[in-house]
């Protein structure tokens, strides 16, 4: 009996941690849901919050623009044109990345807006990070984007 009281409140005491994490997560449930339900102060409403961000759909557009009381990513990526020209220059960035510099390279950070006074280093750093940012031959144009990005 004692083993059984003990289970329930061990129990009891997980479930009631894991409700405090997932009310106190600013970044939980934001987009439509947030918005009708605000901050939910019990996990029944911030199942509803979750339910309603994943039938509307909007979330991820929240997340990504910024909108909905979602916050977007620091290192997040918005330019088609960057992602246009490291698709079709895969092969001259990571020759420019793997020298330190180059007219590809430079083209890549004019295009990700990073300041010229801050170029040359970050070409060293790039460099430095050269199997971080290709890590296989396989690597897709989208993965070296956000792989540039973390480096920065």
């Amino acid at each position: 009996m004692k083993k059984l009281i003990v289970m329930v409140l061990a129990f009891s005491l997980v479930l009631i941690g894991s409700t405090f994490a997932f009310a106190t997560d600013s970044n939980t449930g934001c987009g439509l849901g947030d918005m009708i339900f605000g901050d939910p102060d019990s996990t029944v409403l911030l199942s509803f919050e979750a339910t309603t961000n994943g039938t509307s759909g909007n979330q991820t557009f929240g997340i990504t623009s910024g909108t909905s009381n979602c916050q977007k990513p620091a290192k997040f990526v918005q330019n088609d044109r960057l992602q246009q020209f490291v698709a079709q220059n895969m092969d001259s960035i990571a020759s420019d990345i793997a020298m330190g510099g180059g007219e590809s390279l430079d083209t890549v950070t004019e295009l990700m807006e990073v300041p010229s006074s801050q170029r040359a280093e970050l070409s060293s750093a790039l460099q430095a990070n050269f199997t971080k940012i290709y890590p296989s031959a396989d690597v897709t144009s989208a993965q070296v984007i956000d792989n540039i990005a973390a480096v920065i």
